[in-house]
C-alpha cells in the first residue's frame, strides 16, 4: 500500500517526502477532529458497572 502511494505521488524524492508527510498529517487531523469525537460517545468507557 505504501509503495503504491509512493509511486503515484508526483515529483522527486524530496517532493514525495513532503507530500507523504502532508498526507500523514491530514489523516491524523481527520482522525483527531472528526472520527474520534464522533466515536467517543459510542464507546463504553464511562459505563462503570462497579458499585461502591
Amino acid at each position: 500500500m505504501y509503495t503504491w502511494i509512493w509511486r503515484h505521488l508526483p515529483g522527486g524524492t524530496a517532493l514525495k517526502t513532503v507530500q507523504a508527510l502532508v498526507l500523514v498529517l491530514a489523516v491524523c487531523a481527520l482522525l483527531l477532529f472528526v472520527v474520534f469525537p464522533w466515536v467517543e460517545p459510542k464507546l463504553p468507557f464511562n459505563d462503570v458497572t462497579v458499585d461502591q
